[in-house]
């Protein structure tokens, strides 16, 4: 129980696969302008990987090794990402078309996101069982919509502020992102 608990506590804070991994960083910056596409963004993150870890690791568990096709890992598993996300865009369209407008172009990016995709891979590459890749995938899935919602509340105090003209827009932000980088760095020292 104390592994399990480990693997979802790594992937969210000590290997955060924004500010560690840096993977993920496009939508981690194109939509963190504003709190809620935020935290919708998260969400569907958080449920496009935690579900691609799962059907991955039976995919690859069942099929793929079994069948000495370990080498189409890659394909099978942006395949499943893009059914993943295909049926989340559909729902948000559906159910909530203003947080699918405010989502806009990053919504399908979620199928090119390496950060999806590298989870898939990673829990592979560290011969995870079924329950360790959707935990590993539901830790990390946290760890980027915490990342990602706080640089919108960061983002959000520092529209408020008088900049230096040189530091406004990108730099402020890359700046912000750098330290909370810097700042999730101190988490690698944690031992339990």
């Amino acid at each position: 129980m104390k592994s399990l608990i480990l693997i979802i506590i790594s992937g969210a804070l000590i290997n955060n696969v924004v500010l560690n991994q840096f993977l993920g960083i496009c939508s981690f910056l194109g939509v963190s302008k504003q709190m809620k596409a935020s935290a919708s963004l998260g969400a569907a993150v958080i449920f496009v990987i935690t579900i691609a870890s799962a059907v991955a690791s039976l995919l690859y568990d069942q099929v793929l090794k079994p069948f000495h096709l370990d080498f189409m890992k890659t394909i099978v598993f942006i395949l499943v990402i893009a059914a993943l996300v295909q049926m989340v865009e559909m729902f948000l369209k559906k159910k909530s078309p203003a947080i699918y407008k405010a989502l806009g172009i990053y919504l399908p990016l979620i199928t090119t996101n390496c950060a999806v995709l590298g989870v898939a891979l990673t829990n592979v590459q560290d011969g995870y069982n079924f329950v360790q890749s959707v935990l590993s995938g539901f830790g990390t899935a946290v760890g980027y919509t915490l990342a990602i919602v706080l640089l919108a509340g960061i983002r959000s105090r520092i529209r408020e502020e008088d900049l230096p003209a040189p530091l406004r827009g990108a730099p402020i932000v890359l700046i912000s992102a750098a330290l909370m980088s810097i700042a999730f760095m101190g988490f690698g020292g944690l031992s339990f």
